[in-house]
């Protein structure tokens, strides 16, 4: 039981350490608070695991499920940053934003469940594919290193850097099987350090500084503020974040034959916004359920929840060791922008994957995908494009991912569900004519 937790817990560990370290370096936190966030995120996730598996009342889906803090939330979060007049304000911001968003979510639940016909694949692909796309600048940036003012930012040190994590954590996917496989990435980012070390890109006063022992102190970064663009913004991560937890849950329940009926992805919705909820009390961000450890199941046949729940006891320990939780600030940022475009890229294709279920052969689909993904993208090719708009609005419209969402599901509601348009089965370019055109000439 102990290894096969620990195994679960490797095979996302480098997922969970990845939104506190972009959201802190977005905020500007000092080394030790960046560990500290790190270990709160740790610790949340563990207690959201529990959540999960072992559940209580109606809540927990009681299914082999690993939760931990959601990719979806990235890019919203930095917006807010961004957007914070007082970079000391942005935290709590997220913190209020999140409790708000997870305490609608659920008593939204046992509602959503019957509503997710609204969010299909074509939907859904959609957003994961933005959320991807949406993440690769940020380790575009890691690879050129911490410091846009350095004099090495962007050096051929740094770039060679990231190519070697990156080319490591190919050849070990490529050339391995099994557990070695599952952990490439982390495994990577271990070797990416190691060889930085000879270059001096590598700094470990995060560890000498870290205690053994300590304790993710309630509202350690201030109390949380609730402004309402904020709150919007998060509420549509919450959305797309049940809406991807609905759909793991159906996946894993055909895993260990158990499909997942309505009563029990209601449960498992109102695990995750109930530990969404109570992750900001301690420096935590939104959680969700943890697609990759989906595919452990189903790869090692351990179907068990009690495992999985193991697993959720090691990152609560792992929460409580600051000097554990402080490892990941060794690794110098350029292995880390080495290792995130396998990491963020893999988010991308994720979606791709879900969009090729979509019927993309229907040109009311491709139109959705299209205008959905042109306006996501809008923030990342055009950063000022909302420039004239007010701040509190460019907290969502610089989200692409929460643009980009709302815009998938206006469309699908329009094209797909309201007055059902025509809808060709061969139309392989939105701008190709169509039936009606077609027989009137």
């Amino acid at each position: 039981m102990a290894t096969s937790g620990l195994q679960h817990v490797a095979a996302m560990y480098a997922g969970v350490v990845a939104p506190p370290l972009i959201v802190g370096a977005a905020a500007g936190l000092s080394g030790t608070d960046l560990t500290f966030l790190t270990g709160a995120c740790l610790f949340t996730a563990g207690l959201a695991t529990f959540l999960q598996t072992l559940g209580f009342w109606k809540i927990g889906a009681r299914l082999p499920f690993v939760n931990g803090v959601t990719f979806a939330g990235v890019a919203p979060m930095t917006a807010i940053i961004a957007s914070a007049k007082d970079k000391s304000d942005a935290l709590p911001m997220i913190f209020g934003a999140v409790m708000v968003a997870g305490l609608l979510g659920f008593l939204a639940a046992p509602v959503f469940c019957k509503a997710v016909r609204f969010f299909p694949p074509v939907v859904t692909g959609t957003v994961i594919t933005l959320i991807g796309v949406s993440l690769l600048p940020v380790a575009f940036g890691w690879a050129q290193g911490p410091d846009p003012s350095a004099h090495d930012y962007g050096s051929t040190t740094n770039l060679t850097l990231a190519g070697i994590t990156l080319l490591i954590v190919l050849l070990l996917r490529r050339f391995t099987r099994g557990f070695v496989k599952q952990i490439a990435v982390l495994l990577g980012l271990i070797a990416g350090t190691l060889i930085a070390i000879p270059f001096g890109a590598t700094d470990f006063s995060p560890v000498a500084s870290a205690d053994l022992i300590g304790f993710p102190t309630p509202f350690h970064f201030g109390a949380p503020q609730f402004h309402i663009a904020a709150i919007l913004s998060m509420c549509v991560v919450m959305v797309v974040s049940m809406t991807e937890s609905t759909a793991d849950m159906l996946a894993l329940g055909e895993i260990v034959e158990r499909p997942s009926d309505e009563r029990t992805i209601a449960a498992g919705l109102r695990a995750d916004t109930l530990g969404s909820a109570l992750s900001p009390f301690f420096n935590g961000f939104m959680c969700s359920a943890f697609a990759q450890n989906i595919g452990l199941v189903a790869m090692t046949r351990i179907r068990s929840r009690f495992v999985v729940a193991f697993g959720g006891g090691f990152l609560v320990l792992m929460g409580l060791c600051p000097a554990a939780a402080s490892l990941i600030a060794v690794v110098p940022r350029p292995v880390l922008g080495g290792a995130g475009v396998v990491l963020f890229g893999s988010v991308a294709a994720s979606g791709i994957q879900t969009l090729v279920r979509a019927g993309l052969d229907k040109d009311n689909n491709v139109l959705i995908v299209a205008v959905s993904l042109a306006i996501g993208i809008v923030p990342i090719t055009a950063p000022d494009f909302y420039h004239a708009f007010p701040d509190t609005a460019r907290i969502v419209l610089d989200s692409g991912i929460s643009t980009g969402c709302v815009t998938a599901v206006l469309l699908n509601l329009v094209f797909n569900h309201l007055g059902r348009s025509r809808d060709a089965q061969d139309v392989t370019h939105p701008m190709e004519a169509g039936e009606e055109l077609a027989s009137a000439q």
